[in-house]
């Protein structure tokens, strides 16, 4: 079993940076060894894990792999990072990379990693392989369920997960389908469709949902990326679409969040809830139209009465059953998909 080292430096508490980081440590709990984040006071923990200031202290906790719990500025790394992976590196370490820049393409890095023994796991690394898609994914014998959202970092890997739990614990045969860096550490499949060039990333999509059938899942939950109406990221969110052509959506939202973030030009208003329903209806393939069934919401910013009002407002808008599946659990969106699917 491996046993991560969650490398967090100065993001350890950050929701939106370090969301590999939390994404593990949520759904990977008993695999993490400890976090590293020199920022941090001494004896702080993480859900009981333990946060460490050093490479020394960590190595005392017998981790054997080191995985990049963060996004860095403009997904490379700083000098001051190349240096701690190398000291990784050299306590024998295996490293967990999910950023763009690939360290297995470094000389130095991939020599220092030879002479030590240890393994580069690129984890956004898209297979050789890949092309166009075929047409196998409107054959995939399971119900396909992607997670779509209002913008990008709201929850939408998080959401996929939840009702995979809710299904599996249901005896439903469910399978979380990973289509992005964070998703693959969790589930230790799956490809980084945000890496992929663009005339493929149909294709990896359909590999994926193909894949998911094929370890055993009738009911696939497929990672959303992006978002439809984020002017930075959208062709990939309709790339997955289509290369997924899933059954049915759920459509994610962070509940406070009124304009699209970290993109130049604007403003860029995100669209209503009910507008967003039937944006993404009318985007699915006309070979396998896809329903909305329910609207997940990321109530973080709000206090419970105010998170419940905002569930209550999203059911008024949409007409469909919403819930924040982290805060108030998984099930009602669950009964909504198992609805929908007949």
């Amino acid at each position: 079993m491996t046993r991560y080292l969650l490398l967090a430096e100065g993001f350890s508490a950050d929701a939106h940076y370090g969301k590999t980081m939390r994404g593990v440590l949520r759904y990977r709990r008993e695999d993490v060894a400890a976090i590293l984040d020199s920022t941090r006071a001494t004896g702080d923990t993480e859900d009981g894990v333990p946060v460490v200031q050093t490479l020394e202290q960590a190595m005392q906790h017998e981790p054997d792999t080191a995985l990049v719990g963060v996004a860095t500025q403009g997904g490379r790394f700083p000098p001051a990072w190349i240096e701690l992976l190398r000291q990784c590196i050299e306590h024998g370490l295996d490293i967990e990379n999910g950023l763009h820049v690939f360290l297995a393409d470094d000389p130095e890095v991939a020599a220092l990693a030879a002479e030590h023994g240890v393994e580069l796991r690129d984890l956004r690394k898209p297979p050789h392989d890949l092309s166009t898609a075929t047409g196998a994914n409107m054959s995939v014998p399971a119900t396909i369920v992607l997670t779509v959202g209002s913008d990008c970092a709201i929850g939408k890997m998080t959401v996929a997960l939840e009702l995979d739990r809710e299904a599996r614990a249901r005896g439903v045969r469910s399978q979380f389908v990973p289509t992005g860096q964070t998703g693959i550490a969790i589930a230790g499949w799956g490809i980084a469709v945000d890496a992929v060039v663009a005339d493929f990333i149909a294709g990896a999509a359909e590999r994926l949902v193909v894949e998911g059938a094929a370890r055993g899942g009738e009911l696939l939950w497929v990672e959303g990326q992006g978002s439809l109406v984020n002017p930075v990221y959208s062709g990939v969110t309709l790339g997955l679409f289509h290369g997924s052509a899933p059954h049915l959506l759920v459509l994610c939202h962070e509940s406070g969040r009124d304009e699209i973030e970290g993109c130049g030009g604007g403003p860029h208003p995100i669209p209503s809830l009910r507008d967003l329903v039937e944006l993404h209806e009318r985007l699915a393939l006309p070979a396998r139209p896809a329903k909305v069934v329910a609207v997940a919401l990321n109530t973080r910013r709000l206090d419970e009465h105010d998170a419940r009002a905002a569930v209550a407002a999203a059911e008024a808008e949409t007409g469909l059953p919403a819930d924040d599946p982290v805060r108030f659990g998984a099930g009602r969106l669950v009964d909504a998909v198992l609805a929908g699917k007949g």
